[in-house]
C-alpha cells in the first residue's frame, strides 16, 4: 500500500510553527507581566519595553512600540493588565505592515544574493530556486562567488537537486565575468529568473562595492528590460548582530530585500519588525525550516497574528 502524502501546512501554520520559540519567549514574558502588575502604569510600560528588547526588537524599536501601547491604552480608556497582549499584538501588527506593498517578482529577473559567508547562502539559493521552479519559473544560476573554496561544488550540489543549469568559472575567475556569461544564457533561454550568487565578503567593502556594480552594470547593459533584484540573507539566530550586517551592506549595495533564514531556530524572531523600522528594507522570505521546501514568503499579516497566537 502506498504511502499517502501529508497535507501540506498552509503559510500561517508554517510560519506559526516556524515562530514557536518566539513566540513562547515573548508572550511568556507578556503573561507574567500582566500577572505581576494589578493595575497599567508606567512601571508596567517599563517592564513591557525591556522585554521587547529582550526579544531581539532593538531599543529605539522596542521605544516606539511602547509608546503606541500607551496612545491605546489611553485612547481605549483600558485599565486591566490582561488586555495587554493583545493591544500589544495590534501595535507589532501594524508596525509589521506600515508602507509595505505586496511582492510579486517581474520576469525576466536578475537576483543578486548577497551576505557574509554562514548565514546561509548557499541554502538559500537552493530553496528559492525549488520554490520559484514550482511557481513555473525557469532558474539560471551564477556561480560568481569564484574566492571561497568549494562555493561552486556547494552549489551545484542544490543546483543538481532542483534540476537547474548552472554557469561557473574556474577558482578565482573574475566574478563579472561569469555574470556576463550567464547573462547571454539566461537571454538565450529566455530564462525567467537568473540567481546570482556572489562573494560573501564584508572587510573590504570598497572591493565589494566595485564587484556589484561591475555586475548592475552588465545586468543594466546586457540584459535589456530585465528587473534587477538584490536580496541580502541575513541569519535570524544572530538577533541585533544581523541588523548591524544589514546597515553596512546597505552603504554598499541597493537592497530591494532581505531573505532572512533560520527564523524557526531562534527565540529571536523579533528582528524582523527591527529591520522594517530601522532599516526599511522589506522582508522577502523566511527560512522556516531545513527542508528545500522550508523557503516562505514573507506575509507581514500572517507574521504578526502567528506571533500574537496563543
Amino acid at each position: 500500500m502506498e504511502n499517502q502524502e501529508k497535507p501540506k501546512k498552509s503559510l500561517f501554520e508554517r510560519m506559526k510553527n516556524g515562530l514557536t520559540k518566539t513566540r513562547d519567549s515573548l508572550m511568556a514574558s507578556i503573561d507574567n507581566i500582566a500577572k505581576q502588575f494589578g493595575v497599567i502604569d508606567e512601571e508596567l510600560f517599563e517592564a513591557l519595553e525591556e522585554t521587547l528588547i529582550l526579544a531581539d526588537l532593538g531599543v529605539e524599536t522596542a521605544m516606539e512600540i511602547t509608546q503606541d501601547l500607551r496612545t491605546l491604552v489611553k485612547q481605549q480608556k483600558v485599565t486591566d493588565p490582561a488586555a495587554i497582549k493583545q493591544l500589544l499584538a495590534t501595535v507589532l501588527q501594524s508596525k509589521i505592515q506600515e508602507n509595505t506593498e505586496p511582492f510579486n517578482l517581474k520576469t525576466p529577473s536578475v537576483i543578486l544574493i548577497i551576505g557574509v559567508n554562514g548565514v546561509g547562502k548557499t541554502t538559500t539559493i537552493g530553496k528559492l530556486t525549488k520554490r520559484l521552479k514550482s511557481e513555473g519559473k525557469s532558474v539560471l544560476i551564477a556561480a560568481a562567488d569564484t574566492f571561497r573554496a568549494a562555493a561552486v561544488e556547494q552549489l551545484e550540489i542544490w543546483c543538481n537537486r532542483a534540476e537547474v543549469p548552472i554557469i561557473k568559472h574556474a577558482d578565482n575567475s573574475d566574478p563579472a565575468a561569469v555574470v556576463y556569461d550567464a547573462v547571454q544564457a539566461a537571454k538565450a533561454r529566455k530564462t525567467d529568473v537568473l540567481i546570482v550568487d556572489t562573494a560573501g565578503r564584508l572587510h573590504n567593502k570598497k572591493n565589494l562595492m566595485e564587484e556589484l556594480r561591475k555586475i548592475h552594470r552588465i545586468v543594466s547593459t546586457q540584459f535589456d528590460g530585465a528587473n534587477c533584484e538584490t536580496f541580502l540573507v541575513l541569519d535570524a539566530t544572530t538577533g541585533q548582530n544581523a541588523i548591524q550586517q544589514a546597515k553596512l551592506f546597505k552603504e554598499t549595495a541597493d537592497i530591494t530585500g532581505i531573505v532572512l533564514t533560520k527564523l524557526d531556530g531562534t527565540a529571536k524572531g523579533g528582528v524582523v519588525i527591527s529591520i522594517k523600522k530601522e532599516l526599511d528594507i522589506p522582508v522577502r522570505y523566511v527560512g522556516l525550516g531545513e527542508g528545500i521546501d522550508d523557503l516562505q514568503p514573507f506575509e507581514p499579516e500572517i507574521f504578526a497574528k502567528a506571533l500574537a497566537e496563543t
